[in-house]
């Protein structure tokens, strides 16, 4: 399988750094508004720790993941001594911050953590589980930082080993994510470390090796009572069709998903990308409106904008586009930059925004970020300089195969820029605001 070798004839992964949200410091109240419950526990309240008190804290929406948390919590507490139950929980609530777009549900998290060091300083599952905020929180130096201390100590402890690939991952040091997640199969070739490997042979341009781990990862995820991981997987290896511009096959691959866990909003935003890629407007404001009241991400509610556009709403899409202005400086600033560059608005804010995530991540995407928001200031050979280490791997992205071509005309390369543009726009997946202006500048003499 290209890249990665496996102990069995199928290779798996889930990859948790592309789940990450952007995680800005705040308070307890600042977090979770006072129109929520206030924390308290089964147990007596008044003799409960702080730490406690927000592991307990009592949810209200009734998800799936809520009942998880609800579960979590009756064996915390019926099980107060146990690591596992701790932990478990503080899983759980990474999970709600995750879907819910909410950082505050963080600190819960990490109160979990800290029972459990109260009790065992040394903790491994304690400090797995502050690597995992630490990750979803963007905080990727000191999430690599302590993994590697895990790992140097431990170099079977598998959660720690992919933790650190993720990091490394976020970080641009691609060659040692691949060799981490490469120790996660050989020690446990599972759902988590085959999708990691998934991810990464992908990124690295190898699809073929991309989609034999991505099998094995969808064959080792079989779990009933916890289907959200299986669901990960799939939308991965509809993703990879996806990007191959082969929109039957990335909807038939979303379409099992959900057939497999009903309403889950990363299969609901990729059959909304494929009926945009479509020209459906309806079927994408459906699809892209319901996954983002599931989950209210930055990047969902720019799709749903565009899907909007092209459904001939205006001002649906004016409202949606505002929430991306909004939400995107706290949630998510690199796709806030992505979207500003795209539509040529705000430059200055743009670039701010790019280079203060590039200090933090250094992937290909955060690469392809900064590039753009120096292209819109005039800043031409810093911006080549960077689209050209962005795509040093071969990265099969359409849209970051347009940006090159459109870097490159602007420094002059128009060889080398047309070429580029005409291999995006063969595929059908480019939006529209980005195929437009591509177009424009590769008709240029």
């Amino acid at each position: 399988m290209g890249a990665f070798s496996s102990a069995r004839s199928h290779v798996a992964s889930t990859l948790l750094a592309a789940l990450a949200l952007s995680c800005a410091a705040c308070t307890e109240d600042a977090a979770h508004p006072p129109t929520r419950p206030a924390a308290e526990t089964a147990s007596n309240a008044k003799t409960a720790s702080p730490e406690e008190r927000l592991a307990l804290q009592k949810t209200t929406s009734g998800s799936d993941v809520d009942r998880l948390i609800d579960a979590g919590q009756a064996r915390a507490e019926k099980n107060p001594e146990s690591a596992d139950a701790w932990v478990l929980l503080g899983r759980a609530w990474v999970r709600k911050a995750r879907e819910s777009a909410d950082p505050g549900y963080y600190l819960n998290a990490k109160a979990c953590a800290a029972i459990v060091k109260k009790r065992d300083p040394g903790s491994r599952l304690a400090k797995n589980l502050e690597i995992l905020v630490l990750l979803n929180g963007h905080e990727f130096f000191a999430a690599r930082a302590l993994a590697k201390t895990i790992v140097d100590a431990s170099p079977d402890d598998a959660m720690a080993l992919g933790s650190l690939s993720d990091a490394e991952l976020e970080l641009g040091l691609y060659d040692e994510a691949a060799t981490h997640a490469q120790a996660m199969i050989d020690l446990k070739p599972n759902l988590p470390s085959y999708a990691r490997a998934s991810f990464l042979s992908w990124v690295r341009g190898d699809v073929a090796g991309a989609k034999e781990a991505i099998r094995g990862a969808i064959d080792s995820g079989r779990d009933k009572h916890d289907p959200e991981p299986r669901a990960w997987v799939l939308v991965q290896a509809a993703n990879i069709f996806y990007y191959e511009g082969d929109l039957e096959g990335a909807n038939a691959g979303y379409e099992m998903t959900l057939d497999w866990l009903p309403g889950y909003a990363p299969a609901l935003v990729g059959k909304g990308r494929v009926a945009l890629a479509k020209g459906d407007g309806k079927a994408a404001v459906e699809n892209l409106d319901r996954a983002y009241s599931a989950s209210p991400l930055v990047e969902t509610a720019w799709l749903l904008g565009d899907a909007h556009v092209l459904a001939k709403s205006p001002e649906a899409a004016e409202k949606s586009y505002a929430k991306v202005r909004s939400d995107g400086k706290v949630q998510d600033p690199r796709t806030l930059s992505l979207f500003l560059t795209t539509r040529g608005e705000s430059p200055d804010l743009a670039l701010t925004l790019a280079e203060k995530e590039y200090e933090t991540r250094k992937d290909v995407v955060t690469e392809e970020a900064l590039a753009m928001a120096l292209l819109r200031k005039g800043n031409v050979t810093e911006a080549k300089a960077k689209i050209v280490h962005a795509r040093r791997l071969g990265t099969p992205d359409p849209r970051a195969i347009a940006h090159e071509g459109m870097i490159r005309l602007a420094a002059g390369e128009k060889v080398a820029g047309k070429a580029a543009i005409a291999r995006a726009l063969a595929s059908p997946i480019v939006d529209r605001a980005t195929r437009d202006e591509a177009t424009r500048l590769a008709e240029r003499p």
